[in-house]
């Protein structure tokens, strides 16, 4: 019987643990995103004009489409 208690008491740990963990995710979820795009601003090692994100939408803009030449 107080294996069945210990083994109970174990899992309402752990399940409290995960519940409180999500809660501080969900909780300073904004946050923690800023403090996340801070810090890969602040690499020293990254390069912003190697940026893929930024240079593949600018280069989705300046497409042109030309029709070709007629005969």
């Amino acid at each position: 019987m107080a294996k069945n208690n210990s083994l109970k008491s174990t899992l309402m740990v752990f399940g409290a643990l995960i519940f409180g963990w999500l809660v501080i995710e969900l909780a300073f979820k904004l946050w923690l995103d800023k403090a996340q795009s801070f810090m890969d601003k602040s690499d020293p090692s990254r390069d912003p004009d190697d940026d893929t994100t930024y240079q593949s939408s600018e280069a989705s803009k300046s497409h042109v489409i030309v029709d070709p030449p007629k005969k």
